[in-house]
């Protein structure tokens, strides 16, 4: 492996453990682009009619965290040139544990919009239709997992460690949106949206109860009531004594295509969602809305595997000092643990259905109007995942040229970080109308030095929220000052 591509695995390693955002983009909120009613159902653009292209019309990528980012990770060593990790015997483990949670969280999103479209009805009715590939992940760690595998035993002898909170589920599915905005008054104007989800495959884990007690000879007891759902293309065989023995892919039922096509199809994991959405001018100027988005739920019936636990063991642990003093490497470590788990983890395997809820999002919006085209927004979104709360808080400066130009610019506090500034950009050539917006953007870069090339790499890059793509557009509404109806011109 060269070293630039050492440099480039360890820069996509960072990526992965980015800071936790709100997994929504605060730059679309208030641009005219027609994807701007995921966020909130009553909004439109002002286009008259638009066309998603499959695979093209829109990408949005999200990975984030809660509790560290890249210079947490990752430092410069000696030379200064070099980088090192939080496993390097000459980092400071106590400088990455300061920046550990009580419960620390790892969140991926990614959505593909396969097809979208959305068209006028008379004056002010719109209605939209939307297909979307998603697949959501996340996953909560306490702090005292952390600290146990780098900090060793010594700390927590004799105590028995909570580790309740511990929880993660990961899904994969299809969703088939119709909805409908329109003007209730000459102020108000409410939006719906109505989903249909086909699950293609999902894990999770239904933690009633875990805990970890050191021992005096370090080994660990541990007391497990807990639940891990799947649903999904895998056979889970057992031995004898009830322990995992092996999990194994099965494809056999992708030899065909008839069986590749009733796996991806989902049609035996149904579940619903809604979105709905409202606007209120206040006056002429101020323009308030709100939405609550992703209210929805998936039940799982197809290739589902349950493994329920609820007994007490001992094993022997993760100890990450083996590897941070160079006797183990990582992955020595890890299946050791892996083996000492296997070995004693008494399950049972059922087949029962389960139910994952998607994390939904509630957003408080205000816009004002400096002048017909230029407005400045403030943007509260909060986040449900589970028992977890996520929140952000978004000041924009838009500029809205009709459709054939509209750009953003946005500061958003989160988490206790107020350096995360966005922009948003999108045009019309044509009948084809482009965009890409970023939230976050890396603001600070470091130069790491490499033989006789650079790599560029950020200094406090904590999350990567990316949306990209492109639509048909047809018309352009354009309502003038003491117009009543939306006027539509090509």
């Amino acid at each position: 492996m060269t070293g630039k591509t050492k440099y480039i695995l360890i820069l996509i390693l960072a990526v992965i453990i980015a800071d936790a955002s709100a997994q929504n983009s605060q730059v679309l909120y208030f641009m005219n682009l027609p994807q701007n009613h995921l966020l909130n159902p009553a909004l439109r653009p002002s286009n008259k009619v638009y066309i998603g292209l499959p695979g093209m019309s829109g990408i949005n990528l999200n990975i984030n965290n809660n509790f560290v980012n890249f210079n947490d990770v990752f430092i410069k060593g000696q030379p200064k040139d070099s980088i090192i990790s939080f496993l390097h015997p000459d980092y400071n483990p106590d400088k990455f544990l300061a920046k550990i949670k009580d419960k620390n969280s790892l969140e991926q999103e990614t959505t593909v919009q396969l097809l979208g479209v959305g068209f006028s009805v008379g004056n002010d009715g719109y209605v939209f239709l939307d297909i979307n590939e998603r697949i959501q992940g996340n996953i909560v760690l306490p702090g005292d997992l952390f600290r146990l595998a780098l900090k060793g035993n010594e700390g927590f002898a004799g105590k028995k460690i909570d580790l309740s909170s511990l929880r993660g589920d990961i899904k994969y599915y299809h969703e088939f949106g119709v909805g409908f905005s329109r003007n209730f008054t000459d102020k108000l104007r409410i939006g719906i949206k109505g989903k249909l989800l086909f699950g293609i495959a999902a894990a999770s884990i239904d933690n009633k109860s875990l805990g970890i007690t050191v021992n005096d000879d370090y080994s660990h007891t541990l007391d497990a009531n807990l639940t891990v759902n799947m649903s999904g293309p895998v056979n889970v065989y057992m031995n004898s004594k009830h322990n995992v023995d092996s999990v194994v892919f099965d494809d056999s039922r992708f030899k065909t295509s008839a069986g590749a096509t009733d796996f991806f199809s989902g049609k035996k994991n149904i579940g619903l969602g809604l979105d709905i959405g409202a606007t209120f001018d206040l006056t002429d100027r101020i323009v308030l809305s709100a939405s609550v988005t992703d209210l929805g739920f998936i039940r799982w019936k197809n290739d589902v595997t349950n493994l329920k636990t609820y007994n007490q063991f001992k094993f022997s642990g993760l100890n990450m000092l083996d590897v941070i003093n160079g006797t183990k490497t990582i992955d020595e470590v890890g299946k050791d643990m892996l083996d000492s788990l296997k070995n004693a983890f008494n399950v049972s395997n059922t087949k029962a259905p389960f139910t994952t809820y998607l994390p939904f999002g509630i957003s408080l919006g205000g816009s004002y109007n400096v002048t017909k085209r230029f407005s400045v927004g403030l943007l509260s979104y909060s986040r449900i995942i589970g028992k977890q709360l996520r929140e952000a808080l978004t000041l924009s400066a838009n500029l809205n040229l009709g459709n054939a130009f509209s750009t953003s610019i946005s500061y958003t506090a989160e988490n206790h970080r107020y350096d995360n500034l966005g922009a948003g950009v999108a045009f019309r050539a044509g009948i084809i109308q482009f965009y890409l917006l970023s939230d976050r953007i890396p603001i600070m870069w470091n130069k790491i030095k490499n033989d006789k090339s650079n790599v560029m790499v950020p200094a406090n890059w904590n999350t990567i929220n990316l949306r990209l793509g492109m639509n048909l557009v047809f018309g352009n509404r354009i309502r003038e000052k003491n117009d009543k109806p939306m006027l539509l011109v090509e």
